[in-house]
């Protein structure tokens, strides 16, 4: 993937957590990452990280805006390192939520802020609100623009210092990069709005920006939108398109999600339903191409990279799940994988009890 190795395929994807303070990572992000990090995975992505303070959807959404936000994610990320094996490779995903944010957490209700929540100033490329009746926001002038480009390039400059091997822009999931990007929420008449060339210009001068700063031995993506599941919005060839123009600007893969562009859309929800979106792009593009979106299984997950639809799958929720995923995946399919030596007596050949507990891991075996 552009300057580094992956040990295999299997990436675990960002995963908000909405326990920061002021953008800070806790214990809870400790303990999280430090999950996650034995999972054995060839990537892990630390979650959506806003690159200023106005960028965060909620109070609780990490941050990489300040010295403070620097030193305690070092903590985490130090700490995560410790107990994964060396080749594993830790990524993190820059973000700003645009018209999104300021916003309760999800587990709150996830409703805008009231004015008793400390609620913020909100900015998009054009003033309509996300949702009906909800905060319009401000449509982002020059001085804006150039404002957030330069927080991009900031907290890029801090994650190389944290020595992250991958920095991840996101530019989907209706947050800003995908807000400029989107005919739903970018309707400016200027430079930065109208045909898919305009859309697409701010996403690619941050990404172009990000390149700069970040040293060619780290690899630099995006995660990026393969559709919005709706009428007038994004499309496959859109996806395509920006996939192309990042690569011109020096980016080394892409994550192909969707939607989020507006609310209340109904997207065919199955397994691997965004799947043909990373297909469509990869051969489209040529690019290093992940696909995300209900990889459960194992053998589903093997048939993605297999059949040659993507070169590497995502998995969430999936992980939360079953934090042992990979070392599952490895007896279903017949595959070796380093157990932590503290954990080796897990292993099939040393515990009777994997058998039982997995029975079908051990009829594939």
């Amino acid at each position: 993937m552009g300057p580094i190795e992956l040990p295999n395929r299997i990436v675990v994807a960002p995963m908000c957590q909405y326990s920061a303070q002021d953008g800070s990572a806790t214990d809870w992000h400790l303990q999280h990452l430090m999950q996650l990090a034995l999972a054995r995975a060839g990537m892990v992505v630390v979650e959506a990280t806003a690159v200023e303070r106005r960028g965060r959807i909620t109070h609780g959404c990490l941050g990489l805006y300040s010295d403070a936000n620097e030193a305690a994610l070092d903590r985490v990320v130090d700490a995560a390192r410790r107990v994964a094996t060396p080749d594993t490779r830790f990524a993190i995903q820059l973000a700003h939520a645009g018209r999104k944010a300021s916003c309760q957490r999800p587990f709150e209700g996830g409703r805008p802020l009231g004015p008793a929540e400390d609620p913020w100033p909100t900015v998009a490329p054009s003033p309509i609100p996300f949702t009906e009746g909800g905060p319009v926001p401000e449509a982002l002038d020059a001085k804006g623009l150039a404002r957030v480009t330069a927080a991009f390039c900031q907290a890029a400059e801090r994650a190389v210092r944290l020595g992250f091997d991958v920095v991840e822009l996101h530019c989907a999931h209706g947050y800003l990069l995908h807000e400029f990007l989107s005919p739903l929420s970018n309707k400016r008449a200027d430079a930065y709005g109208g045909g898919r060339e305009g859309r697409m210009r701010f996403p690619l001068e941050v990404a172009r920006a990000v390149r700069a700063v970040v040293p060619k031995r780290m690899a630099l993506g995006a995660r990026i939108t393969g559709t919005d599941w709706a009428e007038g919005g994004l499309t496959v060839d859109d996806a395509v398109a920006f996939a192309s123009a990042l690569q011109d600007a020096g980016l080394d893969y892409v994550c192909v999600s969707g939607g989020g562009a507006v609310p209340h859309v109904k997207i065919p929800v199955a397994p691997g339903y965004q799947v043909p979106l990373a297909a469509r792009v990869k051969a489209g593009t040529g690019l290093v191409t992940r696909a995300v979106g209900l990889i459960v299984a194992p053998e589903q997950a093997e048939a993605v990279v297999a059949t040659g639809q993507a070169d590497c799958v995502a998995l969430a929720r999936a992980f939360l799940d079953d934090p042992r995923w990979v070392w599952h995946a490895a007896e279903r399919l017949g595959a070796a994988v380093a157990f932590p030596p503290q954990y080796a007596r897990l292993s099939p050949a040393q515990w009777p009890g994997a058998a039982l507990l997995r029975p079908r891991a051990a009829e594939a075996a």
